[in-house]
């Protein structure tokens, strides 16, 4: 057998394996990225170099293309599965998580990053960015369910919402990173070029293409099939299309490709807010990712065995447990004061703040773009941090979220 049968076999399990995740991590009340996870530590134990090499700093191109791909079609279904009409007031928490808890995250990790870590101020920052967004694809235990579920949930919907919206916000602080990394100390115009262009012009462009986009796929998906029915169409592939079409579009005009997909998805959600198809759109959405999932979880685990955190000290380690534990929830709780929650449901939203591919894709996209002294290290606190929250989200999510819709969730 060639090495090439054996990983499309492999593939294969994987992926059919996912068919019935979902059920079984309902009843065992374990993510099913736990599972995965230990199956691609397992195989790389086994069968080793007959798998593909699973080093992000080697293959660091296809780290970034493979991740990003994950992402896009994640924050497709992301914004397709959102109940809750969109509007500022409405949207106030996932607002506030965006801004301020993340702005406050990036700034603490950088500071206890060059402080105890001794990283120099552009890994620091990278750490920060890579670290701060709430990961939309290895949230899903705790996130909405599927679109028109008519169930009102708080916690899952503001955690959906800020995973969708985050992990394009956290793009400029990406690039800043990035900035300076290749900036000579003279330097000066860096903040301003940064805000007018990786600030206010990348987002606004993605936020224009992903709502012109959503609007025109809406019309033409939605409206006109009622006017013209040899125009009617019903297949859910269609979200693969729109997805590939508007972050094509936005990273043409230099735009953020995150954003423009998550506002496309919410856009043509909001279009007609109780249409069936958007189910049928975001059920291939949603397969399509966990198939996808299966193979980065897989290669995730295979790098735990492979060298990812031979840099990893006990600074890095304390460090990452005081990240999970505190800083993401502290900075959410700050980011929520005088919203009207309840404790407990802000509680819930400040520890379930997950990490995962975006984290991935960020530190692979920024290692890409420019030279850091740090790499090794960094993708080693980075992917602890990932197995860190897989590990400890994983076991936890299915009982504490059921506890809180019991008590909080309005039908």
């Amino acid at each position: 057998m060639t090495s090439y049968i054996i990983n499309l076999t492999i593939i294969g399990i994987a992926a059919l394996g996912m068919a019935w995740m979902p059920s079984i991590a309902r009843r065992t009340g374990i993510s099913y990225s736990i599972f995965y996870v230990l199956l691609g530590v397992f195989l790389y134990k086994v069968l080793g170099t007959i798998l593909p090499l699973p080093d992000p700093i080697s293959k660091n191109t296809y780290t970034v293309r493979l991740t990003e791909l994950v992402v896009i079609v994640s924050l497709m279904g992301s914004g397709l599965k959102i109940d809750q009409p969109f509007s500022l007031r409405r949207w106030t928490v996932p607002f506030r998580l965006v801004s301020i808890t993340m702005v406050l995250s990036i700034i603490i990790v950088t500071v206890l990053a060059m402080w105890g870590l001794g990283f120099d101020l552009p890994a620091a920052l990278l750490l920060g960015a890579v670290l701060a967004p709430t990961d939309p694809v290895l949230a899903s235990d705790v996130q909405v369910g599927p679109p028109n579920e008519k169930v009102k949930d708080n916690v899952r919907f503001s955690l959906t919402a800020e995973a969708g919206m985050n992990d394009g916000t956290a793009f400029p602080f990406t690039w800043l990173a990035i900035i300076l990394a290749g900036a000579s100390a003279s330097t000066s115009d860096i903040p301003l070029s940064w805000v007018m262009y990786e600030l206010l012009y990348k987002i606004i462009a993605g936020l224009a293409c992903g709502y012109l986009v959503g609007r025109g796929l809406a019309y033409m998906l939605l409206r006109i099939p009622e006017k013209k029915k040899f125009f009617s169409t019903k297949d859910g592939f269609v979200s693969i299309s729109a997805t590939l079409v508007v972050y094509g579009i936005a990273e043409m005009i230099m735009g953020y490709g995150f954003i423009a997909v998550f506002a496309c998805a919410v856009t043509m959600r909001n279009f007609e807010m109780h249409h069936k198809y958007h189910k049928k759109m975001h059920d291939f959405s949603d397969q399509i990712e966990r198939i996808l999932v299966a193979i980065v979880l897989i290669l995730f685990g295979g790098s735990l065995v492979s060298g990812i955190l031979d840099q990893l000290t006990w600074e890095m380690v304390f460090f990452s447990f005081i990240f999970v534990l505190v800083i993401r929830p502290v900075t959410s709780l700050v980011g929520m004061i005088r919203t009207r929650l309840h404790l407990k449901e802000k509680l819930a939203i400040g520890f379930f703040g997950i990490k995962g591919v975006g984290s991935f894709f960020y530190l692979a996209f920024a290692l890409n773009e420019e030279f850091f002294a740090l790499n090794e290290e960094l993708w080693a606190v980075g992917a602890f941090v990932v197995l860190l929250s897989i590990t400890l989200h994983g076991l936890t999510a299915t009982p504490v979220m059921k506890k809180i819709e019991m008590e909080f969730t309005d039908p």
